[in-house]
């Protein structure tokens, strides 16, 4: 059974059927959206099972699709996409849960999140370079809408920003994609990860094509600014939605397209990666550290998480030692895993602050934690975990791409301070929202109903369970990376 297909396609199907269904009331486009949801994440469920192999892609579907220029529609899994194709899963699956709530135009919202979900599983699966490109810019189709016609003030300027900012971006990877073509004579994506379609001067050409449109769309400094904006004004699943899945398109395509398929160049440019990525987690901390405005403040934090997962990537091409390499590698997966997490538990809980208070300032509030003791402790729990902390999901991603950076390029870890930083811009955030003396007009305000504690749960479990007990994780992201490490 292709169980790869069925999950990158039952949703875009899912919403086809809405549309053409008699009855696409709110009641019934948001339940097709929770089953269509539901069932990829049950089918991602059974594709983890399957399992992966060391060292070669899983579960590959092929079929012929432009032979005359050796495009093809190719799927697969390994121990990079796979915990992604698990994250992408339960994200959208949360997300059309809490979005059960919007009545405004259901039906197109709904049409837009499946459409949505099935252009971020086509990219992680996608084994062909061609096919790769089309999920990787449909998507951007189905977030601008979603800012646009969902979100808050000023929606549209954010969503023509977002847009502008990753089309115009991925235009390089597209020359990329055709000189890694013009190189191999195919567009399979397991030829160019072999590393050897180019080389010299045109991979140094593709690799600076990569780094800009991953760049743009991680976000990295200085070319960040989008995302402020997006998330601010995106509707609380669309946040989610972006952190949690979409920002690791950009770090994915880093390890799959630059690191694998243009080794050498990425190494001759690795000190200059790794500045890059040192620059943005030191940025991210300090400029969310200015922010009043806690969604804002969260967006930032995204720039200074993704920094880290740059710092390991850059780390593993300049290591001499394979042990190091597969440390930084291992790292940074995981933090791309553990950011989509707990960002996406911060994004959804300020939310929910957000629809009962209409407003989301630090100053705004005092003392809540006595008033909504769900909310408060999920988002505290949520709070340490983003900073770090021993036990939850950041810190043993976080302490693996520090410890291969000690012993490859101990310079970086001037990056070490946006730690400090971080944990002092959340410790502010709980302190001015949930402790303190209670403002008097949120008296009345009400805890996380059953619905938002179901939405909210997995995610807090999850963040435990991989800071506490990571091998299940890290094991399956290990089968891939010492491949790659060596």
């Amino acid at each position: 059974m292709p169980l790869l297909t069925i999950a990158t396609f039952l949703p875009i199907l899912a919403g086809l059927a809405l549309m053409a269904l008699p009855d696409r009331s709110t009641r019934t486009a948001h339940a097709v959206s929770i089953a269509a949801t539901g069932a990829v994440f049950l089918i991602t469920l059974a594709i983890w099972a399957r399992g992966i192999v060391a060292g070669d892609f899983a579960q590959v579907e092929e079929i012929a699709w432009i032979p005359a220029i050796g495009a093809a529609y190719r799927l697969g899994v390994d121990g990079l996409s796979l915990p992604l194709v698990l994250l992408t899963s339960l994200l959208f699956f949360l997300s059309a849960l809490y979005s059960a709530r919007i009545g405004e135009r259901a039906a197109s919202y709904v049409v837009l999140m499946l459409m949505l979900e099935t252009a971020s599983l086509g990219t992680f699966m996608a084994l062909d370079g061609l096919l790769f490109y089309v999920f990787f810019e449909v998507s951007l189709v189905g977030m601008y809408f979603m800012i646009a016609g969902w979100g808050y003030e000023e929606r549209q300027r954010a969503a023509l920003m977002f847009f502008l900012y990753t089309l115009l971006g991925s235009l390089p990877l597209l020359l990329a994609i055709i000189g890694l073509y013009l190189g191999s004579g195919t567009f399979d994506m397991r030829v160019w990860v072999e590393g050897t379609a180019l080389g010299g001067l045109p991979a140094m050409l593709a690799l600076i094509a990569m780094l800009v449109t991953f760049a743009v769309k991680i976000p990295a400094f200085p070319v960040h600014t989008w995302l402020p904006a997006a998330h601010v004004q995106a509707p609380t699943a669309g946040s989610v939605i972006l952190a949690g899945v979409m920002l690791k398109f950009g770090t994915y395509g880093l390890v799959r397209f630059a690191y694998q398929m243009t080794p050498e160049a990425f190494a001759q440019a690795g000190q200059v990666i790794l500045a890059f990525g040192v620059v943005s987690a030191l940025y991210g901390a300090f400029a969310a550290l200015a922010q009043s405005d806690l969604k804002k403040m969260i967006a930032y934090t995204s720039v200074n998480h993704m920094g880290y997962v740059v710092m390991g990537v850059a780390v593993a091409a300049l290591a001499t030692e394979p042990r190091i390499r597969t440390i930084a590698l291992d790292g940074a997966t995981l933090q791309m895993v553990s950011h989509g997490l707990v960002t996406g538990a911060l994004f959804f809980l300020v939310g929910m602050l957000q629809d009962r208070a209409h407003t989301r300032g630090i100053g705004d509030f005092g003392g809540l934690l006595g008033r909504v003791p769900w909310l408060g402790w999920a988002f505290i729990l949520s709070a340490f975990a983003s900073l770090g902390l021993p036990g939850l999901a950041h810190f043993p991603a976080e302490f693996q791409i520090f410890l291969a950076t000690l012993n490859g390029m101990p310079w970086g870890l001037i990056a070490i301070l946006a730690i400090v930083i971080t944990a002092a811009l959340y410790l502010r955030a709980i302190a001015g929202v949930f402790l303190g003396e209670m403002n008097d007009k949120w008296a009345e305000m009400p805890d996380l109903d059953q619905r938002e504690k179901l939405v909210i749960l997995p995610l807090l479990v999850l963040t435990v369970l991989i800071g506490v007990a990571p091998g299940w994780l890290i094991d399956m992201i290990h089968t891939t990376m010492t491949g790659l490490g060596n």
